[in-house]
């Protein structure tokens, strides 16, 4: 089959068009990851080299506590900034779905906060949660003297103030995505169930959370993403502390890339958290392709 000139010349566009993305993908991507593959197999400190050790970073890096303590640590936030973040936007997107009186106003107030950069937001939360002049002296002022809220700066405590000012962040953005699947619902749903008497409660339970099925492995991929990043919101709330308690493993990466100029273990615990995250969405991938294949066969 011959080629039309203009079908050829339209193919080109296009394929020059993708050029650029391709060439970021390859070399800003693929090349960095390969790169720091290879380096987590060196010996390397301030420097690359060439002497290559295979596994013993990896070894190292699970024999170190401090790494430990930031996969402890970032396993906590995650189970509860996720389980917050979705339970709070979905009930949020369930409020603005009512029609409620100025619902763009109200959107706009529960989305403002995720438009605010994570070190913006660490910043608010660690004035507000200073005992020295944040909400725990506000209330002592108020005449209650002996109120104590000093989470910030207790070892116990202190990732459950990250989780606090992340959820608030992010939550908006939950409700955002929420909100357009429930606004996709069918009303014929609603009426037949009023119908029946079914409750609204369980309408949500057993109809309307499994239709948004998409809509929840969406935000749910992009929260889990966004944990295993978390870097800005600790290193201006905490800087890792009180001692080590905030430890994060993206904190652990950037002290040992840059402040102690271990290179090849710092690379090593970017490789690990690559694998979380790819880990993270194989499931999804394959759902959506499986799905797609048997949209396709019928």
């Amino acid at each position: 089959m011959k080629i039309k000139p203009k079908q050829l010349l339209r193919q080109l566009i296009t394929w020059t068009a993708l050029l650029p993305m391709a060439t970021t993908v390859l070399v800003a991507y693929l090349g960095t990851v390969l790169w720091s593959l290879r380096v987590s197999m060196s010996n390397s400190r301030t420097f690359p080299s060439d002497d290559f050790v295979g596994l013993a970073q990896f070894e190292r890096l699970f024999d170190n506590e401090r790494w430990i303590l930031s996969l402890q640590n970032l396993a906590l936030y995650g189970v509860l900034f996720i389980l917050a973040c979705m339970t709070i936007g979905f009930l949020l997107a369930v409020f603005i779905d009512q029609k409620v009186m100025a619902e763009g106003a109200l959107r706009t107030v529960f989305l403002y906060p995720y438009a605010m950069s994570f070190v913006a937001t660490g910043l608010v939360w660690q004035w507000m949660l200073n005992p020295g002049n944040g909400i725990q002296q506000a209330v002592r002022l108020m005449g209650y003297p002996d109120f104590t809220f000093d989470w910030i700066i207790d070892q116990e405590m202190v990732m459950y103030t990250i989780v606090i000012a992340t959820v608030w962040q992010a939550s908006g953005l939950v409700m955002a995505l929420l909100l357009a699947g429930l606004r996709g619902i069918d009303e014929e749903i609603w009426k037949a169930a009023r119908i029946d008497g079914i409750p609204t409660w369980r309408v949500y339970l057993s109809i309307v959370l499994p239709m948004l099925g998409p809509s929840v492995a969406t935000v749910f991929v992009l929260l889990s993403t966004a944990v295993i990043k978390l870097f800005d919101a600790v290193a201006a709330m905490t800087q890792g502390g009180p001692g080590t308690a905030s430890e994060v493993p993206a904190k652990f990466i950037m002290d040992y890339l840059f402040g102690r100029a271990n290179i090849a273990l710092a690379s090593a615990a970017s490789i690990v958290m690559l694998l979380t995250v790819l880990a993270l969405l194989a499931p999804l991938l394959y759902v959506r392709s499986r799905s797609n294949r048997q949209e396709a066969d019928k």
